[in-house]
């Protein structure tokens, strides 16, 4: 159905460019975070991460794409979609039927989609709660470090990278585990001293020592006496604009 689409797509846009496949929910995140494009077409039911959900973490994100989903709920389902700016397509979608779909992602603004994906979220009873923010940067991590749990102060801290279900913390002694989300730990740390530069990792910037670009164009975050480099997804590439 994925081969079926993008053939079709090629037929009503042929300017379109289709920068990545992906087989699961996780997957098109990523792969989302790292492209960051203009329109991404998501399956209600994707192993994984279904499209909804995908929908509502790029809510959140800086510059989330306009998103069509593709579903094979009959036309009372749909109807829900058919109230917001964001458009769905049932499954297999006629060559009529995605040229209405081009059409209004052709018109959109760039300030459209964030717009248009909460209200779709919020009118589907999906969209994530707003955080509430903190009442003070957080200081203290208690994490596991193999049978021992540790406290760890946040000025140890290198980086912090999604792990699976768990955070990986990394320091200069070695590497913890927390049960927090990247998600929700990011709305504890002072944005100042840390800075998200991936979907799944964010660094503290005192450790940054620098950016280079690899062969394949993509910017690299070297760390300040540490072998490994840090991807840097499209989403966050302004920040090291000055640097």
């Amino acid at each position: 159905m994925r081969d079926y689409l993008e053939s079709q797509l090629k037929t009503v846009w042929p300017e379109l460019r289709v920068v990545a496949h992906a087989a699961n929910g996780l997957e098109a995140l990523r792969l989302i975070d790292e492209e960051a494009p203009d329109v991404a077409f998501l399956d209600i039911r994707m192993p994984g991460l279904t499209g909804l959900d995908v929908a509502a973490r790029l809510a959140s994100g800086p510059k989330p794409p306009l998103i069509v989903f593709v579903t094979a709920y009959d036309q009372y389902a749909v109807e829900a979609f058919e109230q917001s700016a964001v458009d769905y397509l049932l499954k297999p979608a006629s060559l009529e039927r995605l040229e209405k779909t081009v059409a209004k992602l052709k018109t959109r603004t760039t300030a459209a989609p964030a717009a248009s994906l909460q209200a779709l979220l919020a009118q589907l009873a999906v969209a994530t709660p707003a955080p509430v923010p903190a009442a003070a940067p957080l200081q203290w991590i208690r994490a596991a470090q193999g049978d021992q749990t540790r406290l760890i102060s946040i000025d140890e801290v290198i980086y912090f990278q999604s792990n699976d279900k768990y955070t990986s913390v990394f320091l200069a002694d070695g590497e913890s585990l927390i049960r927090t989300p990247l998600s929700k730990l990011r709305e504890q740390l002072d944005e100042q001293k840390f800075w998200q530069i991936h979907r799944s990792v964010i660094v503290a910037a005192r450790h940054v020592a620098g950016t280079r670009q690899d062969f394949r164009g993509r910017l690299m975050v070297q760390l300040k006496g540490r072998p490994e480099q840090l991807v840097v997804s499209r989403n966050y590439v302004d920040l090291f604009r000055q640097m």
